[in-house]
């Protein structure tokens, strides 16, 4: 005998089915719009320039953020985390600046928000400049953000995760790694910040072409000032 009753709670329990599948399809594309994503303050050069860092080393020694670029400019890496993949990627691509940046007399440099065990120490093949201590994270602010779950559903991060694969990087999962990180180009004496780059996801980079072309403003102005 036909029982409509049965019928009914099949057709229902398909729709709530459906339904919850058709929110989940929503909920991803969604998500990898921007809309989500942790919005961005601007630094300024006098909220980084009094930044405290720290050399790292048996015997470490603090100075002012402002010592690294008042003189000759600088290009500096906000690394998210030493033992990430796509940071080392990151590192290397920055790294394959260097002769370039070193015919402008333009240092390159990264800071880290914390150094555990040899971290930073298997950080540096990848990177090719002097690397201190941040300890505040003041270059991941004003407005320190964080990737968590949402990672995990963004198309984009899982395209960077196979980039980096596939270029050879591995990594490890020490240390902090959702407070997103960046880079600047920093010009020398008040030229300011001329490059500033927030990662918006994992693995997000910043265009090496735009940093060269930062760099070779600073090479400029330290050339009209005659340095």
């Amino acid at each position: 005998m036909f029982d409509l009753s049965d019928q009914l709670i099949t057709m229902g329990l398909w729709s709530i089915s459906i339904g919850a599948f058709g929110a989940a399809v929503a909920g991803i594309l969604f998500a990898n719009t921007d809309f989500f994503l942790s919005q961005t303050e601007k630094a300024t050069i006098e909220y980084l320039e009094e930044t405290e860092l720290k050399t790292i080393g048996e015997e470490p020694r603090s100075f002012k953020a402002k010592d690294l670029w008042e003189r000759t400019g600088a290009v500096i890496m906000a690394v998210r985390r030493p033992g990430c993949f796509l940071c080392r990627e990151e590192a290397s691509g920055l790294s394959s600046l260097k002769p370039q940046l070193d015919q402008l007399g333009i240092p390159l440099y990264a800071v880290v928000k914390e150094n555990i065990g040899n971290e930073v120490e298997h950080f540096q093949p990848y990177f090719k400049g002097e690397i201190f201590l941040d300890a505040k994270g003041q270059f991941y602010g004003p407005q320190k953000r964080k990737m968590m779950l949402l990672g995990l559903v963004r198309l984009g991060v899982w395209q960077n995760f196979r980039r980096a694969w596939k270029g050879g990087f591995e990594g490890n999962l020490e240390g902090e790694g959702l407070i997103l990180g960046g880079m600047f180009v920093i010009g020398c004496e008040k030229q300011g910040i001329l490059l500033e780059h927030r990662e918006k996801e994992f693995g997000d980079k910043a265009n090496l072409t735009a940093v060269l072309d930062a760099a070779r403003k600073i090479s400029k102005q330290k050339a009209q000032n005659g340095n």
